[in-house]
């Protein structure tokens, strides 16, 4: 099979950790208690392990592998007592609990956005690297390295989060543009100014909340917001070339920004639905929002590779994460780490992931296994016009990740541009190089560089 390892150091790119996978869902509110509905199969010498999270359809993920690891490895089961808080709560109480050992779990979903926050210094996580090893064969390795310094890996993803592009079928054939001719960023332009000449309305989105194209074009273009060293490199010939780019998709009318700033806000969904927007470059996971909130749409959305620059890097990037880490001063730390690699890295616990999170996996071993990925009872096959896998394994030798995204001054660029830079070129016309000239002097004074 053909295996997905990242080009490395040349290729090293994705996406930044500047929003959250999920847009950091909600668990409810501090009162709300997740309830089991799933059987864990665990005897009555099963090792208990703690388990912290934010969302609620992990704890029910994990549940379920915790039966399957438990039918395997009789002779050391283990049962989940999974605790799921909204979001910031568990964050701010996990930095709490290492900060005094005390109350620390065994397992933790750490948010892609806060991961840096735990890799300070010396990390208080236990190195899962050798507990990769088993499976490092089939690995998305950019997905390894988001959550790895120095050589030690400290996290587990869900997904690879692959940039793709989404395409209404029905809006472009209306306007007679053809998506499959969309190869160039250049291509994607020319369909945007066709499209808006014929029907008055934009193509794709520019993005003011969200860097997932930005992420992108600077993966493609070799280009990074910091450097190795986490030195400011936002106005950088690379960085300034993806952001004209995205400026001259909106000045041409190709495109505008979106209700919510980007694709993935309530606000936007209904845009979306609506027929405002005919493409849209976001992360894999995004197909969920179409099942969920767009339902309208079905047998609409075509799914194929984002544009690429001439002479790419790579094809595609990562976006957003959760990385599910084990605290070294947790009680059980050893078969924490057997359980979690075997749960988030295993062919089972991708095939479950793929199944009930609708996520691209990080093992792909499973992306060409056509009774999986085509199976025609699963809800995304239904839902798409073209098979999500088909794409992905077009782009399988060619995803990675930037190196700024596993530094601790990657929170600050990411509030940064959300909140300011992005609004600045897209809303307030300011010149890209002024902005981000902008953004380079607030960042240096901002991280005291």
């Amino acid at each position: 099979m053909k295996l997905t390892r990242t080009l490395a150091a040349t290729a090293a790119v994705a996406a930044l950790a500047l929003t959250s996978a999920c847009s950091q869902p909600s668990a409810g509110t501090p009162d709300d208690e997740y309830s089991s509905t799933v059987d864990q199969k665990a005897g009555a010498d099963a090792t208990t392990l703690s388990l912290w999270t934010f969302v609620e359809l992990h704890g029910a993920f994990y549940e379920t592998m915790a039966a399957h690891w438990n039918e395997q490895n009789p002779d050391k089961q283990v049962k989940l007592d999974v605790n799921v808080m909204p979001y910031d709560d568990m964050h701010n109480k996990l930095q709490l609990a290492l900060n005094s050992g005390d109350g620390v779990p065994d397992l933790v979903d750490i948010e892609l956005g806060k991961f840096p926050n735990f890799t300070k210094g010396t990390p208080p996580l236990e190195d899962l690297t050798a507990y990769a090893e088993p499976y490092a064969a089939d690995l998305v390795q950019a997905r390894l390295d988001l959550y790895s310094k120095a050589g030690k890996t400290y996290g587990f993803d869900f997904h690879v989060g692959t940039t793709l592009a989404f395409y209404n079928t029905e809006l472009l054939d209306a306007a007679g543009v053809d998506y499959t001719s969309i190869t160039t960023w250049d291509d994607y332009q020319a369909a945007g100014v066709k499209y808006h000449e014929a029907t008055g309305k934009s193509f794709a989105t520019a993005d003011t909340s969200a860097l997932w194209q930005a992420n992108l074009l600077l993966g493609q273009l070799g280009g990074d917001y910091l450097d190795a060293d986490g030195t400011v490199t936002v106005d950088s010939p690379e960085v300034v070339e993806a952001f004209d780019i995205l400026k001259g998709m909106q000045d041409s009318g190709a495109a505008s920004v979106p209700p919510g700033g980007q694709p993935d806000t309530e606000e936007a969904y209904g845009a979306i639905n609506s027929g405002d927007f005919a493409a849209m470059i976001m992360p894999e996971w995004f197909m969920s929002r179409f099942t969920a909130y767009m339902p309208e749409l079905k047998g609409k959305i075509a799914i194929a590779p984002a544009p690429v620059v001439a002479g790419a890097k790579v094809k595609t990037v990562g976006g957003g994460g959760t990385g599910t880490a084990v605290p070294s001063a947790g009680e059980h730390a050893d078969l924490a780490a057997e359980f979690i690699a075997y749960a988030k890295l295993s062919k089972d616990g991708n095939v479950e992931i793929w199944q009930t999170l609708g996520f691209d996996p990080m093992n792909t071993s499973m992306w060409e296994d056509e009774s999986i990925t085509h199976d025609p009872s699963n809800e995304y096959v239904q839902y798409f016009q073209t098979n999500p896998f088909d794409v992905l394994n077009e782009v399988s030798d060619s995803i990675g990740l930037l190196v700024s995204s596993t530094s601790e001054n990657a929170p600050s660029v990411g509030n940064l541009f959300t909140t300011e830079t992005l609004n600045n070129i897209f809303e307030s016309g300011t010149p890209v190089a002024d902005a981000l000239a902008q953004a380079q002097s607030d960042l240096k004074n901002e991280l005291g560089q």
